[in-house]
């Protein structure tokens, strides 16, 4: 199974959306810790997330190992799942309450990134990291 999930017959251009991706949510998740108030916990308070000083660390550490893994191409359909899970959180408190009270167009403004973010993590969760990772090394590379 481990094997299925290393797989890949993606081109080496992987790699382009392997590090988008990877460093924008690795990044996301350093941020959560450096400024907290903002990013961190005090932004997960403000959107009424529970146990905001809980689950913002959780969050950004899920964010730096899965963006890292995706850097590295370490179990990247694995790695999508979680990070998947974290955007449509993201989505539904922050873009969604936006659409009810802006419109479309802001949404479509506001959750660019956001968007952009889910369509790459679907991408890698179905044609997996390519040649240049780990997971080719280790013998994922059909």
């Amino acid at each position: 199974m481990l094997d299925k999930l290393r797989a890949s017959d993606a081109p080496a251009a992987t790699l382009l959306i392997r590090v988008l991706v990877g460093t924008v949510f690795a990044s996301e998740g350093v941020q959560k810790f450096l400024f907290a108030a903002e990013l961190g916990a005090g932004r997960f308070a403000k959107l009424g997330l529970p146990h905001p000083e809980l689950l913002a660390p959780l969050v950004g550490s899920v964010e730096i190992l899965c963006g890292v893994a995706l850097l590295l191409g370490l179990l990247t359909r694995l790695a999508t799942l979680p990070l998947l899970a974290v955007m449509a959180v993201a989505l539904v408190k922050t873009k969604l309450p936006l659409l009810a009270a802006k419109g479309a167009w802001a949404l479509a403004h506001e959750a660019r990134t956001d968007f952009a973010m889910v369509l790459g993590l679907l991408f890698l969760l179905a044609v997996g990291a390519g040649p240049l990772a780990v997971d080719a090394r280790l013998g994922g590379k059909r």
